[in-house]
């Protein structure tokens, strides 16, 4: 056995409690090595002749990449202590696993285990209850819908014309977005999640003017409260996108400091190296990536602090929004997030706070500042098998297996899944235009653990490269969408809201994975689904053990089927399966 890949801390994500009584636990172990874990638990205070009093339970095998396998288990402790170890077995050998090392034999020290000292509520992670049974729809504003052209900035082009720029206009605004939320309705959606919508400069509002302020060419402060409450009244969420890492260069503190330099009041609210202050060629100042016109905010500083956190609790106050995207979120430092989670959940106990951070988050997700971030590592896999073939089934398999064990499952369970939005190309364009492949990675999306979210236009096959082709006007006219492809999203999204195991109300596991084609399930106390995806430009023929002798019903089509002896599914180029039973 190999023991130097055992892997166990007494931390997240492989100590956690889920609940006020319930305790997860993860080990991992070298792939293909180890036949059988036994979980070695008791409470700590549990002694009888000095021996302390222990029971065993097995662990159950919940996903496999080509280097680990993970093993979990959930447990109830019974007053809410626990010390523990492991017991892994092969045919050649045992090996017990403590906190303090390797053993034959099980350690008659209580201290040689490690521990979980008391399962405390106030500890728990607790996301929002409804985002896990939410299905998230991107707004760009801007590119939406122009419902009232009153409000257009000068120069605004006419909907739809031209490839858009870094610069161009097309009058989007909030009553576009009214006048659309009976399509959303029945999209299936039930959460919109807007890109900025403060005053600022530029079309895409991330260099914000007046955090106070509604941009005028989305509407006013009464036009965003009507849709608010619309949006409410059908059931939907409604996130914002607050970009608190930097401002805009029109911001006025920041047109002070460019004023008075050294002199100004609000000098502490930016990082300036050096005087005067330069934006050409190179800025002398910290900023967003080199952009100059998007200074960094010194959110160190109280007055800043004081600032910000009074912006994320006004739009809760004032409208009743649901939730806080929060821009460039791993750029920012930690304290200021604590601080923020704490004003924003004391207004609203079930406000969604989202962070966009693009690699491992577990920092950010510890139950103290985020509930969520936006899943990229999950979003790159997707992309990268199904639309880009630049991985193979195996090393998708691996990419998703090991996102899904890098978090706790109640973390998992609110992750913001998304394939595509205002900063990436269309899905449709990654696949090479290929229907087919998009409607694979939306499937894969929406019977994923976690909040999926579609960004505007990808459910009736809008295209794009990178910014700014991917923000091209929303396709309204029904004779240029795919509305084959806008049936399917529908289904899904049916699916999902009508199937518990299609959702979160179900444990995810990858069965098989060869020759392009995953096989995945998802399994309820009473219930199991079985997914296959050929993900090949060819018909593809597998067997899988997981249906063999079992009755089936296919959800997608509602036809019964009968595996006797071997289980044999046929499968269409780019075709898929989903059966229950």
């Amino acid at each position: 056995m190999f023991i130097e890949a055992i892997y166990h801390r007494a931390i997240q994500p492989y100590l956690y409690a889920k609940d006020k009584d319930t305790v997860h636990i993860l080990l991992e172990t070298k792939a293909g090595d180890v036949d059988k874990v036994e979980l070695l638990y008791g409470d700590p205070y549990d002694f009888k002749d000095d021996q302390w009093q222990f029971k065993k339970l097995q662990m159950k095998l919940t996903g496999s990449t080509a280097r680990k396998d993970y093993w979990g288990i959930t447990i109830k402790p019974e007053f809410r202590r626990l010390r523990y170890g492991f017991r892994c077995s092969n045919q050649q050998t045992s090996v017990v696993v403590t906190e303090k090392g390797f053993y034959e034999n099980i350690p008659r020290e209580i201290g040689q285990f490690f521990c979980f000292p008391y399962v405390h509520e106030a500890d728990v992670f607790q996301p929002p209850a409804w985002v896990k049974d939410t299905i998230w729809y991107q707004v760009f504003p801007e590119r939406f819908a122009n419902g009232d052209s009153s409000l257009n900035p000068d120069g605004t082009l006419e909907w739809g014309s031209g490839e858009p720029t870094p610069t161009s206009f097309y009058g989007g605004d909030f009553q576009g977005v009214i006048d659309h939320l009976d399509y959303l309705q029945e999209l299936g959606v039930n959460g919109i999640y807007f890109t900025p919508i403060f005053k600022a400069h530029s079309n895409h509002k991330y260099d914000t003017i007046d955090y106070f302020e509604i941009d005028p060419q989305f509407g006013d402060k009464e036009t965003f409260r009507r849709l608010v409450k619309e949006c409410h009244l059908r059931g939907m969420k409604v996130m914002l996108d607050a970009v608190f890492n930097h401002s805009g260069f029109y911001f006025p503190p920041f047109q002070d400091v460019l004023k008075n330099q050294q002199e100004s009041k609000y000098v502490n609210w930016f990082y300036p190296w050096d005087f005067p202050i330069q934006t050409e060629p190179m800025p002398n100042y910290d900023t967003f990536a080199f952009v100059s016109t998007m200074p960094k905010l010194n959110t160190s500083d109280p007055e800043v602090r004081n600032y910000l956190l009074k912006v994320a609790t006004y739009w809760i106050e004032e409208f009743d929004i649901d939730g806080w995207r929060l821009d460039v979120a791993n750029e920012i430092d930690h304290s200021f997030w604590r601080d923020f989670r704490q004003v924003v959940k004391k207004v609203k106990p079930e406000a969604y706070i989202l962070g966009e951070v693009w690699h491992d988050s577990l920092k950010w997700l510890q139950g103290d500042q985020f509930d969520a971030v936006m899943n990229y590592p999950f979003t790159d896999a997707v992309i990268e098998f199904f639309a880009k073939d630049t991985i193979d089934c195996a090393m998708f398999k691996d990419r998703v297996t090991e996102v899904q064990h890098s978090y706790p499952s109640n973390v998992n369970e609110v992750s913001f899944n998304l394939l595509g939005s205002h900063d990436t190309a269309r899905i449709l364009t990654l696949a090479n235009g290929n229907i087919a492949k998009v409607k694979l990675m939306l499937l894969f999306q929406l019977s994923y653990t976690g909040s999926p979210c579609i960004y505007y236009g990808d459910e009736v096959g809008m295209t794009g490269g990178e910014d700014p082709g991917c923000r091209e006007c929303m396709e309204w006219d029904p004779s240029q969408q795919n509305r084959e492809l806008l049936s399917f999203v529908k289904q899904l999204i049916h699916l999902r809201k009508n199937i518990a195991t299609f959702g979160n109300d179900a444990t995810f596991r990858f069965e098989q994975a060869d020759n392009n084609v995953v096989i995945y399930s998802k399994k309820a106390k009473d219930t199991k689904l079985v997914f296959a995806l050929n993900n090949n430009e060819f018909a593809e023929t597998v067997n899988t053990d997981i249906l063999c002798g079992k009755e089936v019903v296919d959800v997608f089509t509602g036809e019964k089927i009968r595996f006797d002896g071997q289980a044999e599914i046929v499968l269409a180029p780019y075709g898929f399966i989903c059966v229950q039973f």
